[in-house]
């Protein structure tokens, strides 16, 4: 597996509607939302990707604004709990969905706030286990913790949190980075989503 997520998604109703519509996102009120989440930095326009791409290195910003969603992904919400994600991208309406993988580490992380407030945090891997897990187990949970173990006994988790991890994209964003192909989830490489660069003027180089 080499999936890699760190990203959030704020949405009035359901995602994946909006990342369907094929509709390319609204270029000004994406910089509007990037500045919103990043409010000291300058980040500029810096070409496009798609959904493929919510893995940005360093500095850089994936995002896209459609009527509805906002969807941001940056290295900065990769964080070993969830329920401590700064609030600046934690939408005071609506739903919240944080949604975080690294396949080096076999990690998955996700959250989930309505109306601000969170509902569900969860986070491990098999080097720590368990490292979080607050609130109710959504229903595409339940069939990893509920089921039989898919993992051999020399794992530290009866189940492999990658796969949690597709399970969780399918079922919150209606598509999956790896596995068996669904056609009836969206093909992720077909929503498109703007780039940005963090700008650096040459006198805070040094």
């Amino acid at each position: 597996m080499g999936a890699k997520t760190w990203m959030i998604a704020q949405a009035d109703g359901a995602v994946r509607p909006a990342l369907e519509s094929g509709a390319p996102p609204d270029a000004a009120a994406t910089a509007a939302f990037v500045h919103q989440c990043f409010p000291r930095d300058d980040y500029r326009a810096d070409g496009s990707g798609t959904l493929v791409d919510t893995c940005p290195r360093g500095s850089r910003v994936v995002a896209g604004c459609w009527p509805g969603l906002r969807l941001i992904a940056h290295k900065g919400l990769a964080i070993d709990h969830p329920s401590r994600t700064k609030t600046a991208v934690i939408a005071p309406r609506g739903t919240t969905i944080l949604h975080v993988t690294h396949s080096v580490v076999d990690w998955f992380a996700y959250a989930v706030w309505q109306d601000g407030q969170l509902q569900r945090a969860l986070s491990l891997n098999p080097d720590r286990g368990v490292i979080e897990d607050i609130g109710e187990r959504l229903p595409f949970e339940q069939r990893f913790w509920d089921g039989p173990r898919t993992e051999d006994e020399s794992y530290p988790l009866p189940f492999h949190p990658l796969d949690l991890g597709e399970a969780a994209l399918a079922a919150l964003f209606g598509y999956q980075l790896e596995g068996e192909t669904d056609p009836n989830l969206l093909d992720p490489a077909g929503v498109t989503l703007l780039h940005f660069q963090r700008h650096r003027p040459w006198w805070r180089v040094w």
